[in-house]
């Protein structure tokens, strides 16, 4: 079809209330890093009118960019033509089940409005982001989002008991229910996990609930070396077990970025820094005071502990800034990497070093989940601010990456793969994985009109 008659052909079919008048603004991601083009964009505001636009898609070849919050860092949101599908007034709170710990919400809905429907019944969501403010869940479940509590509740695959799914075509693939267990053959909501809309168009879904914690113990470390930090981490696991539910690196330069831009002062000097968080769902007073003596005990005196909720808000805020003090420094290059934890120290050694000797005064922020192995490894080039940065892309990745390879690491630990980095799936998945990759992508979309251009690599779509 030609892309002129298109707006006018989704008039008739969905009304002109579900067709965004001007869609320039949710073109371009996040960062400015991709501006995209699309023939329309639209909002339905039901499960059925997505069905009908698919259908349509289906019938005249046109390809859909499914988009939630457009928070993301990887383009994958940023259409290349076809029709924008932007999830948004699909953001109900279907239906919430004590009994089953489970909370039923459509793709559209904001992850902070999950987190307080959870709390108004006196359960918890743990999935928490810097972007929660304004991210979206079917978002979040596309690109399988990590966040600050992985270490004790997991990501986001770990959360969805079911989901519903729009298929290419238009048929509905429903399973919702709050089941904590099947074994009933394979499991199909794992192939839409993390498949950054490359299969399916996530409208709703069914998320794990918690008891919320009781008491809350928070600590910040400052410590020697990244080593140091595998050490405590080590033994406070072993000493903490399951109450252990963050454990957040920060690197000098990041803290002091953070810092001045949160108008806080540091809490301790030191060339690394730990925030690490005590949750226990029973109300246990000595929790604190059990984790000041423990790092007593074992050498980490260099730590304060947070008296109060206004201090534990203050450290959570120097690391949650870390993001937004960044951009004073204009465009980076960012990496969203994750290793073994206990190569952490030797990548981002490794990594360093070999990026300072190609690239003469090059900024490294480094700060992330050490909890996991997962970090944010961001660049700065000196005296290019602008998007001028991304020409340099290439060669800073190259270096990265190997090194992130080389410690048997990934280069998409919790934002997904998108444009930005298609072109390095084959260097984390084998030939083989590919190509079933590639295989269940053709069966499921044989005309390629699911998000085309992303995830896969450009010679295989």
């Amino acid at each position: 079809m030609n892309p002129a008659h298109i707006p006018q052909a989704l008039r008739a079919l969905l009304g002109e209330r579900e067709i965004i008048a001007d869609p320039a603004p949710l073109l371009a991601d996040r960062r400015g890093r991709y501006i995209g083009q699309a023939a329309a964009a639209v909002m339905p505001n039901s499960v059925e009118n997505v069905q009908k636009l698919v259908r349509w898609c289906d019938e005249h070849r046109v390809p859909i960019t499914p988009q939630g919050g457009n928070t993301g860092l990887c383009g994958a949101a940023v259409p290349n033509g076809g029709i924008l599908l932007n999830l948004s007034r699909l953001n109900r709170i279907r239906s919430l089940s004590l009994a089953d710990n489970a909370i039923t919400v459509e793709a559209g809905a904001i992850l902070q409005n999950v987190q307080e429907a959870a709390a108004q019944v006196g359960r918890l969501f743990p999935l928490s982001l810097a972007s929660e403010g304004s991210c979206q869940i079917g978002g979040n479940i596309a690109c399988n989002a990590g966040g600050l509590n992985v270490v004790r509740y997991g990501t986001t695959r770990d959360l969805v008991l079911g989901l519903e799914v729009v298929l290419p075509g238009g048929s509905l693939l429903s399973h919702l229910a709050p089941l904590h267990k099947n074994t009933t053959g394979y499991d199909i909501r794992q192939l839409f996990i993390g498949s950054e809309g490359t299969l399916g168009i996530i409208t709703a879904a069914t998320l794990k609930l918690f008891s919320p914690p009781q008491t809350t113990a928070t600590a910040w470390v400052g410590l020697d070396s990244i080593e140091e930090a595998v050490r405590l981490l080590t033994h406070i696991q072993g000493r903490f077990a399951e109450r252990l539910c963050s454990f957040e690196l920060v690197s000098r330069p990041a803290l002091a970025l953070s810092a001045a831009y949160s108008r806080l002062s540091p809490p301790i000097d030191a060339e690394w820094h730990i925030l690490l968080e005590l949750n226990d769902s029973l109300p246990r007073p000595e929790l604190a005071d059990d984790l000041a003596g423990f790092l007593f005990e074992h050498g980490w005196e260099n730590a304060v502990l947070a008296q109060s909720e206004g201090e534990r808000a203050e450290l959570w805020r120097l690391r949650e800034d870390i993001s937004a003090a960044q951009k004073a420094l204009g465009a980076s290059i960012k990496h969203d990497i994750a290793v073994p934890i206990a190569r952490v120290a030797e990548l981002v050694a490794n990594a360093s070093a070999a990026l300072k000797q190609a690239y003469d005064g090059i900024e490294i922020i480094v700060f992330g989940h050490l909890g996991d192995g997962s970090l944010h490894f961001n660049t700065f080039l000196p005296h290019i601010r602008s998007n001028q940065a991304y020409e340099y892309e290439d060669g800073i990745n190259r270096i990265v990456y190997q090194h992130t390879l080389a410690c048997q690491g990934t280069i998409a630990a919790e934002h997904g793969i998108g444009q930005v980095k298609n072109h390095w799936l084959p260097s984390v998945r084998s030939p083989v994985e590919i190509e079933l990759m590639r295989t269940i992508k053709k069966q499921l979309d044989p005309h390629n009109l699911f998000n085309p251009g992303k995830l896969f690599p450009p010679e295989a779509t």
